[in-house]
């Protein structure tokens, strides 16, 4: 698999950290995920839970081993080094600091291991005034900007039904970790990789912060219409609405045909992506009339015929009954249970694809295997757990 034989330390909880090592353990990397006693993830408690599995937890941990280690006990820290040799990545998503207060900090695992690639998902980075400020998904939606882009004008902001701040920020990160990687088979050098929540957000803005800057204007909120581009968006039909997204002069004109209104190709005020703009209600109720005449069916098989972007609006129920992306929901057989589903994979090879080697964990499931790949007996580490330190 791609990353074969790359090994990560993974000190990350909640969803920013697990979502960047699912990532990387899905694509082959051995993923030992450490966990303090005596609950573990918080997310091993929270979602829709079934005969007391989070399938929450269960989706962002799949491929992963489980370990239990007491950092604040001189004995854990010192496995954690020991583990620390043999492994290529260490990650967690800690406010600054905390693994320097234990003695763990960059300088000290550097100077163990020079090569080795640590990465660290905070709410705010690790410099600037908000620096030690905690963050979750909400706050990194509410200041980036983002929030301020949903919904309508006359709307307040909206967040993301979604964490996307977590999901995105892990995304980022999995990216640098990646990068680093290739880097060091260059160098021969170790890296530190560092994402917030806040920054993988702003790093979304596109075209709003390009509009800002070129500008100095805020672009409004447009609701399900795009603010630079007309016709775009959600549109009635007779039986329901559809999604249908002309983005550019060619879009425009096939979408006009197809709708047997290729007499607005000639008019003025739609002659341009900018005037369309300016001019989006008049256009809008055009098509919306037109579209109103057939129902969702037909207007979707018509339209992508003609080579136009659309398809319907589907629940997430509709989503996992489409046979276009049945590939996106797997089944995971767990001991014990019946087989557990989770989402699939989004990133698609065709010579060693992603797969699944190992269900989510159970808490310190993997402790003897991993503990015992270090030397240490059966005696050696009943006594750590006897002691607290496992």
């Amino acid at each position: 698999m791609p990353l074969s034989g790359v090994t990560v330390l993974d000190l990350t909880r909640m969803l920013s950290g697990p979502f960047c090592t699912m990532l990387l353990a899905d694509m082959g990397a051995e993923v030992i995920k450490i966990e303090t006693l005596p609950e573990g993830d918080p997310i091993r408690k929270s979602g829709a839970l079934r005969d007391g599995l989070s399938y929450y937890f269960a989706t962002f941990n799949r491929n992963k081993k489980s370990i239990t280690l007491n950092l604040k006990d001189e004995k854990g820290r010192e496995l954690f080094e020991k583990l620390l040799m043999r492994s290529d990545v260490v990650i967690d998503n800690f406010r600054p600091g905390v693994l320097e207060r234990l003695g763990l900090g960059r300088e000290r695992l550097r100077s163990l291991k020079p090569d080795i690639i640590i990465a660290s998902i905070s709410g705010f980075g690790e410099s600037g005034p908000y620096r030690d400020r905690p963050a979750f998904d909400f706050i990194a939606q509410a200041m980036s900007g983002f929030m301020s882009m949903n919904g309508r004008a006359s709307d307040p902001p909206f967040r993301s039904g979604l964490p996307i701040s977590d999901l995105v920020a892990g995304l980022f990160t999995a990216t640098g970790i990646l990068a680093a990687l290739l880097r060091r088979e260059r160098t021969g050098k170790g890296e530190v990789v560092s994402t917030a929540l806040t920054d993988a957000m702003i790093g979304l803005l596109s075209y709003a912060a390009s509009t800002y800057f070129a500008t100095g204007k805020v672009l409004p909120r447009t609701g399900n219409d795009h603010p630079i581009t007309a016709p775009y968006g959600m549109f009635n039909t007779r039986d329901g609405a559809i999604a249908i997204a002309p983005a550019s002069d060619a879009f425009f004109a096939r979408l006009m045909r197809a709708l047997d209104l290729a007499s607005l190709l000639d008019d003025a005020e739609f002659a341009t992506g900018q005037k369309r703009v300016q001019h989006r209600e008049e256009l809008n109720a055009r098509v919306t009339e037109r579209l109103s005449e057939q129902g969702n069916a037909y207007w979707i098989e018509r339209l992508n015929e003609a080579g136009v972007p659309c398809g319907p609006v589907y629940s997430v129920q509709d989503v996992f009954n489409d046979p276009q992306f049945s590939h996106m929901a797997i089944d995971v057989p767990h001991p014990g249970r019946t087989p557990v589903r989770v989402l699939g994979f989004p990133v698609r090879f065709t010579e060693a694809e992603c797969r699944i080697r190992l269900p989510s964990p159970a808490l310190g499931e993997h402790n003897a295997e991993v503990f015992g790949s270090l030397g240490m007996s059966a005696e050696e580490i009943a006594a750590l757990h006897a002691r607290g330190v496992l």
